[in-house]
């Protein structure tokens, strides 16, 4: 796993992880992404059953963004930053090498367009 393209804005954070593929992720194809108000499927097909199980939660990117949000929080508190997350992350699989340039552009440039946030101060 290693980070690629990523930028700490003042009230969020854009990143590219590459996870590569391995003994838990091997199939790319099968894989849908969804976020917390509607399912995106990146495949073409949509399936409203549930793909995942309570339980131990390791080796997923949820185990990864966790451990992020832990090691920030504890260096922030540690150092009287005040700080708080959001509750959810929204992920994405990149499918391919155009799409990979425009989300990483995006993080690139997002700084540009900070004036433009409606939390902009």
């Amino acid at each position: 796993m290693e980070m690629a393209e990523y930028i700490v804005m003042p009230n969020h954070f854009h990143g590219i992880i590459f996870i590569g593929e391995n003994e838990y992720n091997n199939d790319y194809s099968k894989h849908i992404v969804g976020d917390v108000m509607h399912h995106v499927s990146t495949n073409g097909i949509v399936d409203d059953k549930p793909k995942n199980k309570f339980g131990n939660q390791s080796k997923n990117l949820g185990s990864v963004v966790g451990g992020f949000k832990a090691a920030v929080t504890t260096y922030a508190r540690k150092n009287n930053i005040p700080f708080d997350w959001q509750a959810r992350f929204h992920d994405h699989i990149i499918t391919s090498n155009e799409e990979y340039l425009k989300i990483a552009n995006y993080i690139v440039y997002n700084p540009n367009s900070w004036h433009k946030d409606k939390f902009f101060k």
